[in-house]
C-alpha cells in the first residue's frame, strides 16, 4: 500500500501476533499431558514433553520478535547503494 518499511513491518508483525500466539498455545496445551505423565515409562515423556514444550516457547518468542527484525536488517541491507568498483 505504499507504506514506509518499518510501518509495514509493524503493522504486519500486528497482524501476525494473534495467529501465532493461538496455534503456539494450542500446541503447547496439547503436549502438557506428556509433561505431567506419570507411570511406566514417564521418565521418558516427561523428557521429551518437556524438550517440546522448551522449543515450542523458545520459537514463539524468536518468531515474534526475532523475524520482523531480520526483515527489517535484510531490507535495510539489500536496499543499499553499492558501491563502484
Amino acid at each position: 500500500e505504499g507504506k514506509e518499511l518499518y510501518e509495514a513491518i509493524l503493522n504486519a508483525a500486528k497482524l501476525r501476533f494473534r495467529p501465532i500466539v493461538m496455534t503456539s498455545l494450542a500446541f503447547s496445551l496439547g503436549v502438557v499431558p506428556l509433561v505431567l505423565s506419570s507411570g511406566a515409562g514417564s521418565g521418558g515423556r516427561r523428557s521429551v514433553g518437556a524438550a517440546v514444550l522448551g522449543g515450542t516457547i523458545t520459537g514463539t518468542i524468536f518468531g515474534i520478535i526475532f523475524v520482523p527484525l531480520f526483515f527489517l536488517l535484510v531490507s535495510k541491507y539489500l536496499s543499499r547503494p553499492k558501491k563502484p568498483d
